[in-house]
């Protein structure tokens, strides 16, 4: 095992590698900008290195700047996580030149499966189930046009370099083919630098279910289940869990197979995700699922099975980056109760999803027996525009779907976060629809029930601990001389001990006004240095004073 690795990636990936990484005994790296350091991947790794302002091309897009802080701080290892250049075969092959391992598949395997087109002609060859479609290198409008044809409407453009749902168009009619084709030509082309697409029959009622596969240097490779990740919006996953609802062992047998003959057909390495469509329009059924695409990293969702497998994921990337074989044969695999996992973003679920910012006031997740948290913002953390929106995801387990849905609620239910907006109430919606209770899911559920998945807002009363934090805190630091926020006619002080006032604001949006008292100011501890590759120690930057300014009035507070 190597002793040192740097993680290029940021936020609760980060901080989740960072973690297995140290109880394996090896020491970390984490690369960060100027718009990170309020962030808690920082403050976890034992060093840190700064690579840049913030924006994602000039950091942890760059190439360039992530090798040479491998090779500033003797790095052994670097791994990916997800995103940013976790399934770029140009920097797993810069990692190789530079002598560094990367904790991913060969860079061949990436760029094979980079390739939508490419992926499906490889799957068709080893005798994976495939959408009907077209594939093919021609790639004039009028060529298209008529392969559409050939296919069939309801259908799905796709941009063969894409993911994220960039690129992607769903056709319903002949006539609104070529304007489809046009936009989405022009995204791929705008997010990618590649403006091919490929076309597939549109799947009735499609339920979005994956598996999770492991491979090695030694010839070995197994599967580790299925997770059901249909509750999307935007293409984006919102709420994912394992086994799948419905989901029975001849069609689990099946998916399996064929996700490892997906594997073994591009020679893989360590953690990989073979993403299949099924037709959810009836049962689940052995001979009604297609392959979609291979996801050549870990995913986000990877904490569901590790929750029914009770295994590490990352554990067993780190091993068998560093060439052990797999730790476990497929017969060996466990699998135990039920998983689910909710996504907490930085966004306006009512306002069309659109991604917030500002700083988090209060930023408090609740863990239990049964609830994990994999976070990466706390108390004061900073939000900006440069990056996911992703800020913590809430993992439950228990013995059957039911129990965990109710642990997943509770977690959800007393987590605290006050600051920009968030989607914890359209999370909570979600898992209390009867049908998501009854397992009836397919991709299409959030864009059926979306009025009333986004009808909830927060209590008044809610906001008060948001709003002493941001008071005391304007206190301490002398910003409510400024504002006047204690000046307000409505506050007043009795013997210097406990201060009252009136604040209008935002619930999740709706106006309010929150009665509060609060003690005398305060102290608020200073946050811990952060120690960087130069070996001087810096701290990170609690509140930048106009993050601070622009949160003031209104106030924002999502808690449940």
């Amino acid at each position: 095992m190597f002793s040192s690795l740097l993680i290029a990636n940021r936020g609760e990936i980060a901080c989740r590698i960072v973690r297995t990484a140290r109880r394996l005994g090896i020491r970390t790296i984490a690369v960060a900008t100027e718009a990170d350091r309020t962030w808690l991947h920082w403050q976890l790794a034992d060093e840190a290195v700064f690579i840049g302002e913030g924006p994602a091309a000039d950091s942890y897009l760059n190439i360039e700047k992530i090798i040479d802080a491998a090779r500033q701080t003797g790095a052994e290892a670097v791994h990916p996580g997800y995103g940013f250049l976790a399934e770029n075969a140009e920097f797993a092959g810069a990692c190789a030149a530079a002598g560094l391992v990367f904790v991913g598949p060969p860079a061949e395997a990436i760029a094979a499966m980079g390739s939508k087109a490419r992926a499906k002609e490889l799957m068709i060859a080893a005798g994976v189930p495939v959408v009907p479609g077209y594939h093919g290198a021609k790639q004039a409008q009028n060529v298209l046009k008529s392969k559409a044809q050939d296919v069939g409407f309801p259908l799905l453009i796709k941009a063969t370099a894409g993911g994220g749902g960039r690129g992607l168009r769903h056709v319903e009619r002949d006539e609104d083919f070529l304007a489809a084709l046009t936009s989405a030509q022009r995204e791929a082309k705008n997010s990618f630098g590649d403006e091919r697409v490929l076309l597939e029959k549109f799947v009735t009622n499609p339920r979005h279910i994956e598996i999770q596969v492991f491979a090695d240097d030694h010839g070995n490779a197994v599967h580790l289940y299925e997770r059901e990740c249909s509750v999307q919006r935007r293409h984006q996953k919102v709420i994912e869990e394992a086994p799948a609802p419905g989901m029975l062992d001849a069609m689990r047998k099946k998916m399996g197979e064929a996700a490892i003959k997906a594997v073994l057909a591009v020679g893989y390495r360590g953690a990989g995700t073979v993403e299949f469509i099924a037709d959810g329009s009836r049962d689940l059924s052995p001979d009604r699922f297609y392959f979609m695409e291979m996801n050549t990293r870990l995913q986000v969702e990877h904490p569901v099975t590790e929750a029914i497998t009770g295994l590490d994921l990352v554990e067993w990337q780190l091993r068998i980056a560093a060439d052990e074989t797999l730790p476990l044969n497929q017969d060996a695999i466990p699998r135990n109760g039920w998983g689910v996992e909710g996504r907490i973003y930085a966004e306006d679920a009512r306002g069309g999803f659109a991604p917030t910012s500002g700083a988090f006031v209060l930023a408090r997740f609740w863990e239990a027996p049964g609830v994990r948290v994999d976070a990466g913002i706390a108390d004061n953390s900073v939000v900006g525009p440069h990056y996911d929106a992703m800020l913590a995801k809430v993992i439950a387990h228990g013995t059957d779907r039911s129990q965990a849905l109710d642990r997943l609620a509770r977690g959800l239910k007393k987590t605290r976060i006050a600051g920009p907006q968030t989607n914890l109430r359209f999370l909570q919606a979600i898992i209390a629809h009867p049908d998501f209770q009854a397992g009836g899911v397919d991709t299409g559920f959030i864009d059926r029930h979306i009025e009333t998945l986004t009808a909830t807002s927060g209590d008044v009363w809610l906001a008060a601990p948001a709003i002493a934090a941001r008071l005391a805190r304007q206190a301490e630091t002398g910003a409510d001389q400024a504002s006047g926020a204690w000046r307000q006619t409505a506050g007043f002080e009795i013997g210097g001990l406990t201060r009252q006032t009136a604040l209008d604001v935002l619930i999740d949006g709706v106006p309010a006004t929150a009665q509060m008292r609060s003690p005398r100011r305060p102290s608020i501890p200073a946050m811990p240095p952060i120690p960087t590759s130069s070996g001087r120690a810096t701290r990170p930057l609690c509140l930048p004073t106009a993050a601070r300014r622009a949160s003031i009035s209104p106030i924002r507070a999502i808690a449940p």
